[in-house]
């Protein structure tokens, strides 16, 4: 199956046995972005062994990360620049609106656990890079190599290949034929150079999860994006942009081009429409249809849950 027509293939539990076609409403309720049946079935069980819906976030998310769904998921998958894997992820409580999150986080490989390890044990939103890393590893993460031989024949290749793709523009020397070390132009005119994330870089997995009590969770993880700039942070671990969810209202989860999406808040924007009496398909069209009309060549998907069940997904045209 084509890259392009994997993103839209969600897994919706809605049954322990069986599932229903798009758009039915039935509750609890398990949706995730791209065909990463285990991770569902994970967060399927947790609900069914009287787990929360958090539970069933993370160990949906988690599973993924072990598993290193599409190599975009987890460790040893989509190399920065240097060479190391680095990994993002969100939870969410639909019911309290606490949020955990973590960004360029090396050496621990269960993401969406340290995730939720902020939410629950400090007053913070979002711990990025090194010092998410010593909390993780304060908090019992085990500390361990993202790297793998994968990935190490990933960035060899890139090098062979003077970096190519990047996510440079107006610098020296050309980062369309060079390596850097980069410096800026020495000029005032702005090249027009632009390069959009290769869709075949990134499948971040977003998950929503509602139980037959009226409570939602929603997160995300991924490893961002391939070749990114050391230090970048995608669109998943913010809130409102990878995942938003509110028990009121319903949930949403995002997946495609990070660096434009974050810019929309997309994920909020759909679950504000639900909470105004907007159903999740006009609400997924509305989000997509915002960036499209700044950025035409946007690539990405949103899908939306609320709160009776229904559920839609919608990708860039």
């Amino acid at each position: 199956m084509h890259r392009q027509d994997k993103m839209f293939t969600f897994l919706l539990i809605c049954t322990l046995t069986s599932l229903l076609t798009l758009g039915h409403a039935s509750l609890p309720l398990v949706i995730n972005t791209w065909p990463f049946k285990n991770a569902a079935a994970a967060a399927w069980s947790a609900l069914q062994s009287g787990g929360s819906v958090l539970d069933a976030v993370e160990r949906g998310c988690a599973r993924c990360e072990m598993e290193q769904c599409d190599g975009s998921v987890g460790y040893g998958g989509s190399p920065d620049e240097s060479g190391e894997t680095t990994l993002d992820a969100l939870i969410m409580n639909g019911d309290t609106m606490e949020v955990g999150a973590v960004a360029d986080l090396r050496r621990i490989k269960n993401a969406i656990g340290v995730a939720r390890a902020v939410m629950e044990h400090t007053e913070h939103t979002l711990l990025v890079g090194e010092s998410a890393s010593v909390f993780a590893e304060n908090m019992g993460f085990i500390a361990e190599d993202l790297t793998t031989n994968k990935s190490v024949n990933i960035f060899s290749e890139w090098l062979k290949g003077s970096c190519q793709p990047n996510y440079r523009k107006n610098v020296s020397p050309e980062p369309s034929k060079s390596c850097g070390p980069y410096r800026p132009k020495a000029t005032w005119k702005q090249s027009k150079r632009a390069r959009h994330a290769n869709i075949h870089a990134h499948d971040t997995i977003g998950m929503i999860a509602l139980d037959r009590d009226g409570h939602a969770a929603a997160g995300t993880s991924t490893n961002g994006l391939t070749h990114k700039v050391p230090g970048r942070v995608g669109d998943s671990p913010i809130v409102g942009a990878g995942a938003y969810v509110d028990s009121l209202a319903g949930g949403a989860a995002a997946t495609g081009d990070g660096d434009v999406m974050m810019r929309f808040l997309p994920s909020y924007l759909a679950v504000e429409l639900m909470r105004a009496g907007v159903d999740p398909s006009a609400a997924c069209k509305s989000a997509i249809s915002r960036i499209k009309r700044h950025y035409s060549e946007f690539f990405g998907a949103i899908i939306c849950a609320n709160t009776t069940g229904h559920y839609e997904k919608m990708r860039s045209e």
